[in-house]
């Protein structure tokens, strides 16, 4: 099945791109997502006059996918998860706690675009890649830290802003 391109889709091809698929790939998921057209003399020569339009969309969500990416990589994500001995995680961190931290960094990114070989069972940081876009992928720092470990270290941190507080009030 022939295809004209109305997208940029992923392992497939670009924008205006004639691209031969598979006809159920093309019609259960290429044409009713608005990805694809059919590629007749008709269709060819309505892409063309329209194809200027969907550039500009394009370049829009890809620039909207490059500004996140930038907020995605200045941010540290801290995971406080249960462990045992020897530091062995209760569980794994998975795309849904990872999603969950984002959002409440005020970052919404979709789970399904957090692309993980494996779930996370170790503490420590690890680079963890978001695809924003067909070309536009991030890498958050995900660092995995012990419950008792997170409790610690917000005890000082509330504890260091009582005494800015204080040597301020004093002042």
């Amino acid at each position: 099945m022939k295809l004209i391109l109305r997208a940029d889709v992923e392992n497939l091809g670009n924008l205006g791109d004639v691209v031969e698929v598979k006809p159920g790939y093309g019609r259960n998921f290429l044409l009713p997502q608005g990805l694809a057209m059919l590629a007749t003399d008709a269709n060819l020569k309505a892409f063309e006059l329209e194809r200027k339009k969907l550039q500009a969309k394009m370049d829009a969500l890809r620039a909207q996918a490059q500004d996140m990416q930038t907020r995605l990589e200045a941010l540290e994500v801290v995971i406080p998860m249960h462990v045992g001995d020897n530091d062995k995680l209760y569980g794994s961190v998975t795309t849904t706690i990872i999603g969950d931290a984002l959002a409440a960094l005020g970052a919404e990114v979709d789970r399904r675009r957090i692309l993980m070989d494996a779930p996370i069972r170790t503490l420590g940081e690890h680079p963890v890649r978001v695809r924003l876009h067909a070309s536009v992928m991030a890498v958050v720092t995900v660092k995995v830290v012990s419950d008792h470990q997170a409790e610690e270290t917000e005890a000082q941190a509330a504890e260091e802003q009582a005494e800015s507080q204080e040597a301020a009030a004093q002042a």
